[in-house]
Formats: C-alpha cells, sequence, structure tokens
C-alpha cells in the first residue's frame, strides 16, 4: 500500500538591507518558529541562512498533507508573520512538492 506524500515548501525570503536577522529573530521571539513546529501535521519548520546571499532567508517547512498546511495558515501566527512581512521583506518566492515521507 502507498503511503501519502507529504508536502514540502521551500520558502525564499527576500529582505530588505541588512533586515534579514532582525526578520528571523523578530519571528523566533513572537514564537513563530515554536508554534508552527508544534502544529499537528508539522513534520519539519527551520531556517537556513544561504551561503550566497546576505538578504535572502530560506524556510524548509513538511507537512503531513494539503490539509496540515491549510490549518497552518488559518493560524493567529502564521496571520501576523503576514502582517510584518512589509517592514522586513522584498520578496517571498515559495515552492511546492509532493514528496514521498522518509522511512
Amino acid at each position: 500500500m502507498k503511503t501519502k506524500d507529504n508536502l514540502l515548501l521551500n520558502v525564499t525570503y527576500t529582505t530588505k538591507p541588512g533586515k534579514r536577522t532582525e526578520f528571523l529573530n523578530f519571528l523566533t521571539q513572537l514564537g513563530v518558529v515554536e508554534q508552527s513546529k508544534q502544529e499537528p501535521g508539522n513534520l519539519r519548520y527551520n531556517y537556513f541562512y544561504p551561503l550566497d546571499s546576505d538578504e535572502q532567508l530560506l524556510l524548509v517547512e513538511i507537512w503531513e498533507d494539503d490539509e496540515a498546511l491549510a490549518l497552518h495558515v488559518q493560524t493567529d501566527h502564521y496571520k501576523h508573520l503576514q502582517s510584518i512581512k512589509a517592514d522586513y521583506l522584498i520578496d517571498t518566492c515559495i515552492e511546492k512538492f509532493y514528496i514521498s515521507p522518509c522511512q
């Protein structure tokens, strides 16, 4: 029996000059990172600094399925993140993939 595919999101944030660390620190202080990690259906929620850019921040999210992601975007912490983006970001690029779960 085939298992249901997980949903992988690569979210690349391009921050305003000099705002990358401030943006990530603010998200951490607000609890966005920890609250997202604790949501039902969340398998991974980690931020990374790309080596070739001082203004980008990569968020790698893995959700059990589309339904888990749909619940995530309804949370207060997700909505708060959306409301502060204009203060810190120039662009957000989201890549979405369906992947087989790791065994």
